[in-house]
């Protein structure tokens, strides 16, 4: 991105659509059905995940930094209960993401040799506390970066304690079984990102891993969810009962009246629809014969125009026969004449 590029998404997103009296690229307003509300929330995962292993592509509805602004600023005065939307969309997408979770398991299950209780207990010790070492460095070069050296060098103190612990849990695994099969490579699915860990892999693996933006990313989608499930039931009951008031509760006492209202316009609705697409065929059959037809005119045209040419050339050749003719016999009688004199 180019930095007069930069600059404009930056504009957009502290001003809006409606800077310099423009309006937006995309014509539709942030209320819209395909504006993304996740993203104006800052939570979709096709933003959140993307450039990593994970990336899933640009997303269905519309993602502006300008219609964010806009919302921001609208939400001040109006209560759009976004909220339920956005945890509908990652509740859907976490599902997915467990259900990967729980194959990879099944996968692992059929795949990797089978240990007894006390063996899967000794290898699961190990990987916990490779885990929390390689969370723990990811977060120390965090800290490291931000310029906080203490609390860096603090979190540096307990990865060496949980190195040591370590090291005994891999001893006493190793003990546990036959060297031949400790070599092999015991894998374990990642909880938060489906990603797989291996019980041999390094620090600096882990710690990439555990630093990294799909792990990172995941850890904010399932914050982000956990946050707005908190309070997703009564944010629903609240738009429930906001309806009703701008509704005047008339939806609780409809009549008999309203009732055959309603189911007559339920029935003639499909059936205007029926209607519409019946004239749209038979207009599509009329304009197509149109064409047809105007096709076979232009085609008999230039057959006409191509025969009307066969016949002047045909008469051209016809004409140009007789003088050839009659200049021959004029050049006979010619001869005659010379021979006589």
């Amino acid at each position: 991105m180019s930095a007069h590029e930069q600059m404009r998404a930056m504009l957009d997103q502290l001003m809006g659509t409606s800077r310099n009296g423009e309006t937006d690229k995309h014509g539709v307003k942030f209320y819209d059905d395909s504006v993304c509300k996740s993203f104006l929330l800052q939570c979709c995962p096709h933003e959140i995940l993307s450039s990593t292993r994970m990336d899933l592509g640009e997303c269905p509805k519309i993602h502006d930094l300008a219609l964010r602004a806009d919302y921001e600023l609208a939400s001040k005065t109006k209560d759009y209960y976004y909220d339920i939307d956005a945890t509908e969309h990652l509740e859907a997408f976490i599902q997915d993401c467990d259900r990967r979770t729980t194959a990879a398991k099944q996968r692992l299950a059929e795949t990797q040799e089978e240990l007894s209780a006390e063996v899967t207990e000794k290898a699961n010790s190990v990987h916990e506390l490779a885990e929390q070492i390689g969370q723990k460095l990811a977060r120390a070069e965090a800290l490291g970066e931000e310029g906080m050296v203490e609390e860096s060098v603090k979190l540096m103190g307990e990865i060496d304690e949980l190195r040591k612990r370590k090291a005994v849990a891999e001893q006493e695994y190793r003990n546990s079984m036959p060297a031949s099969s400790y070599q092999q490579q015991k894998l374990r699915v990642c909880e938060v990102c489906s990603a797989y860990l291996g019980i041999h892999d390094n620090d600096r693996r882990l710690a990439d891993h555990f630093g990294g933006k799909l792990h990172l990313g995941f850890i904010t989608i399932r914050e982000k969810l956990a946050e707005l499930k908190k309070t997703v039931e009564k944010r629903r009951e609240d738009r429930g009962a906001e309806r009703e008031r701008s509704s005047g509760g008339r939806r609780h006492y409809v009549g008999g009246r309203e009732l055959d209202r309603r189911a007559r316009r339920h029935r003639e609705v499909p059936r205007e629809r029926k209607d519409e697409r019946e004239r749209t065929e038979r207009d599509r059959g009329e304009r197509e014969r149109d064409r047809g037809r105007d096709r076979e005119r232009e085609r008999e045209k230039k057959r006409s125009r191509s025969r009307s040419k066969n016949r002047r050339e045909s008469r051209e050749k016809s004409r140009g026969r007789d003088r050839d003719a009659r200049r021959s016999r004029s050049n006979r009688s010619n001869s005659r004449e010379r021979r006589r004199e």
